[in-house]
């Protein structure tokens, strides 16, 4: 690592939060990620910034100790291509021999990460592209009608919901699904729906970056409007404590796209998240 480099110590997160915000919400990813760890929640990343307190990159990965199975996921926000190109090569802030996933960044950086990766002979491919979706004004949610019997069975997961979540994952179905659910469930606000036995049927997540995720509903128990309601009922309760209310929709699943335009989320039009993968 460079001398300007540094590693964040606890009091410049909070200041590096605050400088991310101001660049909100193409930051949002990275300030998601300093907005939970600034608030204690347990962690295994480390961040790193080209220069300090002026810095035009922040990159947060895992901790080089750490041997979680789901934390080989690394995050970038950056206002200056150049120095993020800097960092990604000759500073050597990642292991490029190691497998990782390099999410949630702006499209407009492929390009040269894919350069990146030629000249290192590191195996690139894109794993998702999505939309972002934001929550900017909790007012323009709109009002539903919730029957009583519907909103006494609205409540929170637990660990022992940990192999149904896993189950029903997309990405999950796994031992580091596992890992990462249980970590999501015991550390962060969730929301479901039970049956009349207290069974959740559906519900929905907050990523450890704080956007809103893993919403399911079992097969039997849809088109009853449950994903409208546990999505207004997460964001009016994260905006509450302070959240930044956010998601992103993979660019094919235009049925969560269109339900979140409608519960007021925006997005800017110029702006792609992507997610790309290294030596898979």
């Amino acid at each position: 690592m460079s001398e300007k480099m540094k590693i964040l110590n606890k009091a410049e997160l909070q200041q590096a939060e605050k400088v991310l915000h101001s660049h909100l919400p193409k930051s949002i990813k990275v300030y998601g990620y300093l907005f939970a760890m600034n608030r204690d929640k347990p962690h295994t990343r480390q961040v790193v910034v080209d220069s300090w307190p002026d810095f035009k990159t922040i990159i947060c990965q895992p901790h080089p100790k750490s041997e979680l199975l789901y934390e080989k996921k690394v995050t970038f926000f950056s206002t200056d291509e150049k120095v993020l190109q800097r960092m990604l090569t000759e500073d050597n802030v990642l292991d490029w021999k190691k497998n990782f996933t390099i999410g949630g960044m702006d499209i407009h950086h492929a390009t040269m990460l894919k350069a990146i990766s030629a000249a290192k002979g590191v195996t690139m491919r894109q794993f998702t592209l999505e939309h972002l979706l934001v929550l900017r004004d909790p007012s323009l949610l709109p009002q539903l009608t919730v029957s009583r019997d519907v909103e006494a069975r609205i409540s929170s997961l637990n660990e022992f919901h940990v192999g149904l979540v896993n189950k029903t994952w997309k990405f999950g179905d796994d031992e580091k699904g596992s890992q990462r659910i249980k970590h999501l469930i015991s550390h962060f606000p969730t929301c479901c729906i039970t049956d009349e036995e207290g069974r959740p049927v559906s519900w929905v997540l907050l990523y450890d970056y704080c956007a809103v995720g893993m919403l399911y509903t079992l097969p039997e128990h849809r088109g009853k409007g449950y994903a409208k309601i546990l999505l207004s009922t997460m964001a009016a309760r994260l905006h509450a404590q302070g959240y930044p209310v956010y998601c992103y929709i993979e660019e094919e699943n235009q049925v969560s796209y269109r339900l979140l335009k409608k519960l007021g989320f925006t997005e800017d039009p110029s702006y792609r998240a992507a997610w790309y993968e290294f030596n898979y």
